[in-house]
């Protein structure tokens, strides 16, 4: 899927993967974040041979915008502030991005590291 939008210059069509590859930058720029993981191992396994965007999930619906996002996180720091921070750096740099309204953005944290 994709969302699309139209101005007096023409159509604007931005692909999910486009979403998830700023999705997965601005996620990866966050104080606390190790690295992005894959929901389930076949989805692991799949990524060997898959080019997509490991641990974001975009999914569009008409012009809403829903991400999850699959991290592990930096031991010894407070999970509500970092997934919080994830969230609020990946809404705003993805509407910046395509001009559209993020309506949800999911963390879920897979594991921790030192």
């Amino acid at each position: 899927m994709a969302v699309s939008t139209s101005n007096i210059y023409g159509n604007i069509s931005i692909s999910d993967e486009a979403i998830a590859r700023v999705a997965s930058h601005a996620a990866l720029d966050c104080y606390g974040i190790v690295e992005l993981v894959s929901p389930k191992l076949k989805d692991t396994i799949s990524d060997l041979f898959n080019k997509g965007v490991k641990g974001i999930k975009v999914n569009t619906t008409g012009n809403k915008i829903f991400i999850d996002i699959y991290v592990i996180i930096k031991f010894g720091v407070s999970i509500s502030a970092v997934a919080e921070s994830l969230k609020q750096s990946v809404k705003y740099q993805v509407e910046k991005f395509t001009g559209m309204i993020v309506h949800t953005v999911n963390v879920n944290i897979h594991g921790v590291k030192l």
